[in-house]
């Protein structure tokens, strides 16, 4: 046995070596890798706006610090944050909370953390629909519990149906995990089906809804937008909806996200993030304000944008022998399906035997960085980000188009 094998096995814990790394961060490092080396790649792994923060929210961030808001906030956020994300709430979805039922983190990442090391207990379950964000299952296992995995096809539009609801229930089903729309498919539920999973729900109280909202406003029709405990107002108090202001806002690295729920799960979380990190930046927090209360007239030009490229894109994707893509409704991802790929070999007659050879081959050979389905829960697919410049997108998928034509079936 090695040190590194005895370090494994006797001082980390098993929660972390059950764990597996991002596989969308390591895609993106494995291509700025190959970028240090000298390669020329085109990073698709990565769902990041890659517009600037709007000014006005530049500015608000620029004041602040020019007022020496640089001290400690409360570990839920700022007062004023979270009356703003009340208001926001109020305004957008229909939804009434108090600032006490708010919590502000860094990301609407570490509010899926916190809530899930709050209340998960070792055995609980979690229904993830898939596919699903990478880091949901990781997530639930670190906290102890057991991802329960639905696979939903492109027949259903990647989404959960009722009968698949009900099959995946147990008296251990802690939460139910949604997101919509989605990373990576880019669905949307509707009203509908949202109503249609809440007749199930409401048959099985002691199941809790975390909805994961952060792509709410990149979609693509002028459908209203539909989240749980709004549809269904019966379900409000065992929901948390999750939202925040990196993705509408190009706001990635600002790191600020938020949750709203009942006031006993959101002082069970703020208990988590006192010990962990306390909160998120001050001068963050202040910049969030103005993006929440600010004006919105720079989103249009945003989803406009981001419509032109899946258009492009999708056109492109469908044009490829072996691939299908079908129009997501919603966020900035395509997700492929490549399963008519797979069993054909490379040039080097290497098998491309899964979605993840088939990510390699086109990280090696083409020179962009996608991500594999598997990855999400869906093998058979690959997530592309089309949040890039039009330019690195007409390239990749040139560059796709023509790695993929070199995949032979064996003779």
């Amino acid at each position: 046995m090695t040190a590194t094998d005895n370090f494994h096995r006797n001082f980390l814990a098993h929660r972390v070596l059950g764990a597996k790394p991002s596989a969308t961060k390591e895609m993106t490092r494995l291509s700025a890798q190959l970028k240090r080396e000298g390669h020329d790649v085109i990073t698709l792994s990565q769902g990041e706006p890659d517009f600037p923060t709007p000014e006005h929210i530049r500015e608000a961030a620029k004041a602040a610090i020019d007022r020496n808001e640089s001290r400690y906030t409360d570990v839920a956020g700022t007062l004023a944050l979270r009356e703003a994300v009340v208001r926001k709430f109020q305004l957008d979805n229909g939804l009434t909370f108090s600032p006490q039922q708010i919590q502000v983190g860094c990301g609407a990442k570490q509010l899926l953390y916190n809530a899930l090391q709050a209340t998960v207990n070792p055995g609980d379950e979690v229904v993830i629909p898939t596919p699903a964000w990478v880091s949901y299952p990781e997530m639930v296992q670190l906290a102890g519990g057991q991802p329960v995995i639905v696979r939903c096809s492109a027949a259903s539009g990647f989404k959960l149906t009722p009968d698949q609801l009900k099959e995946a229930l147990s008296p251990r089903t802690k939460w139910l995990m949604l997101n919509s729309p989605s990373n990576p498919s880019g669905a949307v539920y509707s009203h509908s089906e949202l109503a249609a999973l809440a007749e199930v729900l409401l048959r099985h109280p002691h199941v809790w809804i975390l909805a994961d909202d952060i792509y709410e406003l990149i979609r693509y029709d002028d459908t209203p937008f539909a989240t749980p405990a709004a549809v269904t107002p019966e379900l409000a108090a065992r929901t948390l909806t999750i939202n925040g202001v990196s993705k509408a806002y190009a706001m990635t690295g600002w790191r600020v996200g938020f949750g709203a729920g009942p006031l006993e799960l959101i002082q069970a979380m703020n208990l988590v993030q006192s010990q962990s990190t306390s909160h998120t930046s001050s001068i963050s927090q202040a910049a969030s304000i103005a993006a929440l209360d600010g004006p919105m007239d720079f989103l249009p030009g945003f989803v406009e944008t981001f419509r032109q490229r899946r258009d492009s894109i999708v056109a492109r994707l469908r044009s490829i022998d072996g691939i299908t893509c079908d129009v997501p409704p919603g966020a900035f991802y395509a997700f492929p399906g490549c399963h008519d790929l797979l069993g054909r070999r490379d040039a080097a007659n290497n098998l491309i035997s899964s979605d993840s050879d088939l990510a390699m081959f086109i990280l090696k050979t083409a020179g962009v960085a996608v991500v594999p389905g598997i990855a999400f829960g869906l093998p058979g697919h690959f997530r592309i980000s089309y949040a890039a410049s039009d330019s690195e997108l007409e390239e990749a998928m040139n560059r796709i188009a023509t790695a993929c034509a070199q995949l032979r079936w064996e003779l």
